[in-house]
């Protein structure tokens, strides 16, 4: 048994720690000093409608090819890139939690803050449902087009379309060729066909003696380079206007210079502003002169995909408007496993194309495939075998046939 005075010593030292902690606990004193730092509390949500523009999205590392002038939403994530995207031209499709007006208001304020010129607001209608915002600074020009949530999904998708416009540089511009390639751009010695197929080898040098196609690089076609969409449009505009050369009925009148150019980065000092508006005006290439407001870039050096291809030449296959089709119509046709995959605006040219039988482009320059690839960009090669015929079930002409013309 311990002594009297020790067991005494012993409660009355309890009692005193016991009011201590009361007291403490009255004022929060130490109740603070056990507390969380809130300093240290990681807030990765964006607050307010100005969020902070030092958060980035949690996979940056892929969206590393995207100019850093262009600033990035916070709380985003990154969905896909188009392939062959750049630092000098690219697009991106990102989604968010948050609502569309937290985004609009964001890019607004960010382009403001950093001087951009912004030739297009978002738009402050209610009931629009797809708002796009245009602005270039320094000869980069950027589209972001916001798609509220709707269905079933309570997410806000964007959209950011960039191309680096170069076209005042006296380097770009000697590099680039006429939308009229002179003698010298044009031949049909190109002498890398034998990495080619033997029956596209035929259709290149065709369109080489047609003056359509010019050389890459000296005397080099490089047949399996992605072509831009600055050199399919000139192909495309030069191969139907020389394979119906004796059909005034069939041409492709050039783009005025005087005319308000029907894209952002492309102005009448272009070399090939005459083919890309000349096709635009004619309602070929999507543009704002077509009515959609997603096109109110040409992305000129931007790699042609797929489904471009099948947009722009399409209609200059059948002459006539293009048949309603859906998901399920396309499916059905050709089969596609990514249907889905397909931009709607490109349903109707992959419809109409599978009624043209063997000579359906997808069927001559893709051959049989189960995959449509969308995005995948064209090779030069593809798109020269594309561009060697122009007709609809049986009523056409090829670049063989227009040289026999001449000839005779």
């Amino acid at each position: 048994m311990l002594p009297l005075n020790h067991s005494l010593t012993r409660v009355g030292f309890l009692v005193c720690l016991v009011s201590l902690l009361t007291a403490c606990s009255g004022n929060g004193t130490l109740e603070g000093r056990f507390a969380p730092d809130p300093a240290l509390q990681e807030n990765s949500q964006p607050s307010g409608d100005n969020p902070s523009p030092t958060v980035t999205p949690s996979n940056t590392l892929e969206a590393e090819n995207i100019p850093e002038d262009i600033p990035i939403y916070p709380n985003a994530q990154l969905e896909s890139a188009q392939a062959g995207s750049t630092p000098d031209s690219g697009i991106t499709r990102w989604t968010s939690s948050d609502p569309s007006n937290l985004i609009e208001n964001y890019y607004q304020q960010q382009f403001q803050a950093g001087n951009w010129e912004i030739t297009q607001p978002f738009s402050t209608e209610p009931d629009q449902d797809n708002n796009t915002l245009i602005a270039s600074r320094d000869g980069l020009n950027v589209q972001v087009k916001v798609t509220p949530s709707s269905g079933n999904s309570s997410n806000t998708d964007f959209v950011i379309d960039y191309e680096k416009n170069n076209n005042t540089s006296p380097q770009s511009s000697t590099n680039i060729p006429n939308s009229t390639p002179t003698p010298s751009q044009t031949s049909t010695n190109f002498s890398d066909l034998d990495q080619v197929p033997e029956p596209w080898r035929n259709n290149i040098k065709d369109l080489g003696t047609l003056g359509v196609l010019s050389a890459d690089k000296g005397d080099q076609f490089n047949p399996n380079a992605a072509v831009t969409r600055r050199v399919f449009a000139r192909w495309l505009y030069n191969a139907n206007n020389k394979i119906f050369a004796n059909s005034a009925g069939k041409q492709i009148r050039p783009g005025s210079t005087n005319s308000q150019s029907a894209f952002q980065d492309i102005n009448p000092k272009d070399p090939d502003f005459e083919a890309i508006q000349g096709l635009a005006e004619a309602g070929i290439i999507p543009s704002r002169l077509t009515g959609d407001s997603s096109a109110l870039l040409f992305r000129p050096d931007a790699p042609l995909t797929r489904e471009d291809l099948l947009q722009w030449k399409v209609p200059l296959d059948t002459r006539k408007g293009l048949p309603t089709a859906s998901i399920d119509s396309v499916k059905e046709t050709w089969g596609f496993q990514d249907t889905s995959k397909i931009k709607p605006n490109s349903l109707r040219s992959l419809y109409a194309d599978f009624q043209n039988a063997d000579q359906a482009n997808v069927r001559r320059v893709f051959g049989y495939t189960t995959l449509f690839q969308p995005t995948k960009p064209v090779t030069r090669a593809e798109a020269a075998t594309a561009l060697w015929y122009f007709g609809y079930q049986g009523d056409g002409m090829s670049a063989q046939d227009a040289l026999t013309m001449d000839n005779g």
